[in-house]
């Protein structure tokens, strides 16, 4: 894994309770390793549900749901193992093997229906992950758009 000094993009906690989203920043150190991003999701008290949303030097996102009994990830883009210990940290938790050197193509890998149930079937989810044109912070703002976080979203975002 290529040691980074500091890595570009955003770590947002999602948390729905009662109906309502509202959206805070997480540490950076959640862009660098999962058990640093579960550390800091396990810090948002909440009876509702938590998302971790990581978007990851413009290269691909991670969406984290902690739940008492087990953790689902997605990792939009596999590949990105090779580069970037937390990428490669999803693969392990995930038990899928790290892509080889000469893999090129983009693929997610982890619990396509993750957000199923605040309106974004797997496939939706899927085609989004797939969608190399976009950047992964244009990505996750779809899926906010679509579960219905996009506005706490954006309020969080416009202050950085």
């Amino acid at each position: 894994m290529a040691e980074r000094e500091s890595i570009a993009g955003f770590a947002i906690a999602a948390v729905r309770e009662d109906g309502n989203w509202q959206c805070s920043t997480l540490d950076p150190s959640a862009l660098t390793e999962l058990d640093a991003a579960l550390t800091e999701l396990r810090k948002v008290r909440t009876s509702g549900a938590v998302l971790g949303l990581l978007a990851v030097d413009d290269e691909f996102f991670v969406v984290i749901r902690p739940s008492p009994s087990k953790i689902s990830l997605l990792l939009s883009d596999a590949a990105a193992a090779l580069d970037y210990d937390i990428a490669a940290d999803v693969l392990d938790v995930l038990r899928v093997p790290t892509p080889g050197e000469d893999d090129d193509e983009v693929w997610s890998e982890g619990d396509l229906d993750i957000l199923a149930d605040f309106g974004l079937p797997a496939d939706e989810l899927e085609m989004i992950a797939a969608e190399i044109e976009l950047y992964p912070d244009e990505q996750l703002q779809m899926i906010a758009q679509r579960c219905g976080f996009a506005e706490a979203l954006g309020e969080v975002l416009d202050q950085d």
